[in-house]
């Protein structure tokens, strides 16, 4: 216990705290067991940290740590994250207070909206006709992990050999993790950067892959990821983000006459409208139901807020004077 700072274990017993918590507010699951000997290490440095000539300063390390400075630090330093992946290679990850503001949000017009619907064989589908196949890199990659699980199992536990075979295997698990990381990265910043206005629909991924039959699919797409790197990057730049609900008819509802199709699968990739004859295709009739129904949304909001706003002076007008006496 003497050989770790002590504000690392503070810091760790704050986050079971926080696990629990979260817990028996009814946020989160109850916290599982993180073992040492799987998956990505971490710990947390609150403070008494410093960066200088391409070393990191941590406490008890006193002569410094060499690392590659990914990009200049502007601002103070507030916490700092060592983490270890199962290949063997460390990363610190360094929250900075750069006392900034965030930037005013972008005024919300139909012609810098843009809808998009997720899927799982064209990744996403937006309003304007942009398609983006779906790259399927874990499946792209099975037979080569089939492969070196099967050369895991047949080690021996314990030994050196398994150790060597156990890497391999977690090599090609990160190379397909970085692919899908890539992929994303570059394409939010594309959406992001080409619109002011993105309409994205909620989706409940947890209970999506429940369905066996589809669930290494859509956890390769990485659909989750993808959100929140949407979410991140439109506070950055001041964009917005708006929602629909995961209810919402987006795929049976034409969106040129409103019609409902109740008999539509998910076999069915396009349909034709019985009320009106327009052939659609599922994927843009949805991006284009859900850019609609997110802006009649934001629309039904901001008159909701703007009566709330005027109703004390309605009621200060209305208001009779007291008898007198």
């Amino acid at each position: 216990m003497k050989e770790v700072n002590s504000q690392s274990l503070q810091s760790s017993i704050v986050n079971l705290d926080r696990a629990f918590t979260n817990f028996f507010k009814g946020h989160n699951d109850f916290p599982k067991f993180k073992s040492k000997h799987k998956g990505t290490q971490s710990f947390q440095v609150p403070q008494f940290v410093m960066i200088e000539n391409d070393k990191i300063f941590l406490p008890k390390f006193k002569t410094g740590i060499k690392i590659i400075l990914h990009r200049k630090l502007k601002g103070e330093i507030r916490t700092v994250t060592i983490s270890r992946t199962p290949t063997g290679k460390y990363f610190a990850s360094v929250l900075v207070d750069n006392k900034k503001e965030p930037l005013n949000k972008k005024p919300i017009r139909e012609n810098t909206s843009v809808g998009i619907d997720l899927g799982i064989k064209s990744f996403i589908v937006t309003s304007d006709g942009l398609q983006v196949d779906n790259p399927k890199y874990l499946k792209n990659s099975l037979l080569h992990l089939k492969y070196l699980q099967r050369q895991v199992s047949k080690k021996v536990k314990g030994s050196n050999s398994r150790k060597k075979s156990v890497f391999k295997l977690a090599i090609q698990h990160e190379k397909v993790a970085n692919q899908r990381k890539d992929f994303l990265n570059k394409l939010s910043s594309k959406i992001i950067s080409e619109n002011q206005t993105i309409c994205i629909e909620d989706l409940t991924v947890s209970n999506m892959i429940k369905n066996h039959k589809l669930a290494q699919s859509i956890s390769d797409c990485g659909w989750s990821m993808f959100v929140s790197m949407l979410e991140y990057k439109a506070s950055w730049y001041g964009k917005n983000l708006l929602r629909i609900g995961k209810f919402e008819p987006s795929s049976k509802l034409c969106s040129k006459c409103g019609a409902n199709n109740d008999t539509l699968t998910l076999a069915d990739r396009e349909w034709l409208c019985a009320n009106c004859g327009t052939l659609h295709n599922r994927d843009l009739n949805a991006a284009i139901n859900i850019k609609t129904f997110a802006l009649r949304n934001h629309l039904t909001v901001e008159r909701s807020r703007k009566n709330l706003m005027e109703l004390p002076t309605l009621v200060g007008a209305l208001k009779s004077e007291a008898p007198t006496l």
